[in-house]
């Protein structure tokens, strides 16, 4: 059987801008659940609809802050890395496969781009802007979990995980404020309800976690029903 060709964005380097950076979890993750991994660095805006005709899934994957005048706010002081060729990229690539149905997993940053590419706003720094949050980014390993998340009955994450509560590992600073059109929200924090994961209803398969599945995906317990349930989609 073809394995699905399963998109997966790449970042620009933290210490140059000459290197295109993507963890390798990612991929592994991928691999793992029966697909082949293609990385999809920024790149020119034009060519977005002839990679996506050439894909059957999309992840789009963590990083650095999206800019807030994509969602009509000013940048918070604490908003830094910004990446606008990243930004730019990863939008059209969102908008372009809603508009195609694509399936589409997106983790952490990829899960706020996903927001803001339906019109959907961020909290740009949850430590100063949610009264008693919970530490969203403490400083432990990547797979380590830090608190529980409780998943929403009768969402798409509930029957794949078939869990309504888990406990995820955190590694952000910035959160969904207001879902974007045709996003419901499927997962919250438990402690201060930050928005942990939103889907889209009647699609294919979109979904998007605040967490990072892939960070587990060499670990005894994983969240590889996640790669798993969007490469079935895309086989589909």
């Amino acid at each position: 059987m073809r394995r699905p060709v399963v998109g997966v964005t790449a970042g620009l380097s933290e210490h140059s801008g000459e290197w295109f950076a993507l963890r390798d979890d990612y991929v592994r993750a991928v691999e793992k659940a029966g697909a082949l991994p293609l990385l999809l660095p920024p790149g020119p805006l034009e060519h977005v609809p002839d990679l996506l005709a050439r894909l059957d899934g999309l992840v789009l994957s963590g990083g650095s802050d999206l800019d807030p005048t994509h969602y009509g706010e000013e940048p918070h002081e604490t908003v830094d890395e910004v990446s606008p060729e990243r930004d730019a990229f990863e939008l059209a690539l969102s908008r372009e496969a809603l508009a195609r149905d694509l399936p589409l997993l997106a983790i952490c940053r990829g899960h706020q781009v996903l927001n803001v590419a339906t019109g959907g706003t961020l909290f740009q720094d949850i430590p100063s802007q949610i009264g008693g949050a919970l530490d969203h980014d403490p400083d432990t390993e990547r797979w380590q979990p830090a608190h529980d998340v409780r998943i929403l009955p009768g969402t798409r994450l509930r029957e794949i995980l078939g869990r309504d509560r888990i406990a995820v590992n955190s590694i952000h600073h910035q959160s969904i404020k207001t879902p974007g059109q045709g996003l419901v929200v499927s997962a919250c924090a438990v402690g201060d309800d930050v928005i942990e994961g939103v889907e889209a209803p009647g699609r294919r398969f979109v979904l998007g976690v605040q967490w990072h599945p892939e960070a587990f995906w060499d670990q005894p317990r994983d969240f590889q029903p996640l790669f798993v349930a969007l490469v079935g989609a895309s086989r589909r």
